[in-house]
Parts: C-alpha cells; sequence; structure tokens
C-alpha cells in the first residue's frame, strides 16, 4: 500500500514545535481575523505569562500586555491555523515557569501612581477676590 500525505491543518507543525517560545519572552502574534468575506492581519505583542502543554497538540500560552491603561490577557492555541506567525521579539531571564504574580504588581504600580495624583476635589477652588480699590489721598 503507498502512504499518502494528507495535511489536516495548515499550519506547519515542526516550525510551530521547534519555536522556542517560554514565559518572560515579548512576542508578537500576528492573528487572522475574518471580517466578512475579507481577511486581514492583527498584531498582537505582549509579554508571555504562561506556556502550556509543552508541545502537545492542545499546546496554549498566554500573553499579556496593557492597552490604554487596562491589562489585557489573550490565551493561544499553539497550533491554531487563525495565528500567521509568530515573532520572539525579547527575551528575558526570569525565574518563574509561570509569570502571573505580573497582574497583581501591575496593579500595585497603578494603585501607586493613583495616590499620588490629587483628586481635583480634594483641592479648594481659588476664587478671585475682589481687589480693594487704591484709596484716595486728599489733594493738598
Amino acid at each position: 500500500m503507498e502512504a499518502k500525505n494528507i495535511t489536516i491543518s495548515s499550519v506547519n507543525l515542526d516550525e510551530r514545535k521547534k519555536l522556542d517560545l517560554r514565559s518572560g519572552d515579548t512576542v508578537k502574534v500576528w492573528q487572522k481575523i475574518k471580517e466578512g468575506d475579507k481577511t486581514r492581519l492583527q498584531a498582537f505583542d505582549g509579554l508571555v505569562l504562561a506556556r502550556k502543554h509543552g508541545t502537545e497538540p492542545g499546546a496554549t500560552f498566554t500573553v499579556r500586555k496593557v492597552a490604554s491603561g487596562v491589562g489585557v490577557e489573550k490565551i493561544f492555541p499553539l497550533y491554531s491555523p487563525t495565528i500567521d506567525k509568530i515573532e520572539i521579539l525579547r527575551r528575558a531571564k526570569v525565574r518563574r515557569a509561570k509569570l502571573y504574580h505580573i497582574r497583581k504588581k501591575a496593579a500595585k504600580e497603578i494603585s501607586r501612581e493613583m495616590r499620588r495624583v490629587i483628586s481635583m476635589k480634594e483641592i479648594p477652588e481659588e476664587t478671585p477676590a475682589a481687589a480693594p480699590a487704591p484709596a484716595e489721598t486728599p489733594a493738598k
């Protein structure tokens, strides 16, 4: 019998399996977005917090970024056909396999910044006082 080459997925599995993606990496994930009959690429760049299930078919990785002051996290399947490419921009030396503590660290920094900002309600509004009219000097 002849072995037939059947492609199940449009993803290059060997390339994704060899991708050395670790927590602490700053990555740019290019995702295919379908709008109507057109598809476009949208980039999501951020810090990899976790990588789960190694190189198995159900492997995932979590990416976190701060957009407009709000933390946004996305969980991407490693072998998803909607992911066009994954670029590793920067690699950081980390001591943990899962960087979930970054969430609390970011929240602490934001609350610390908010303490420094004095709300406008606390400052009494200064109204310009009517300046006293200059006293007339008697004519000599």
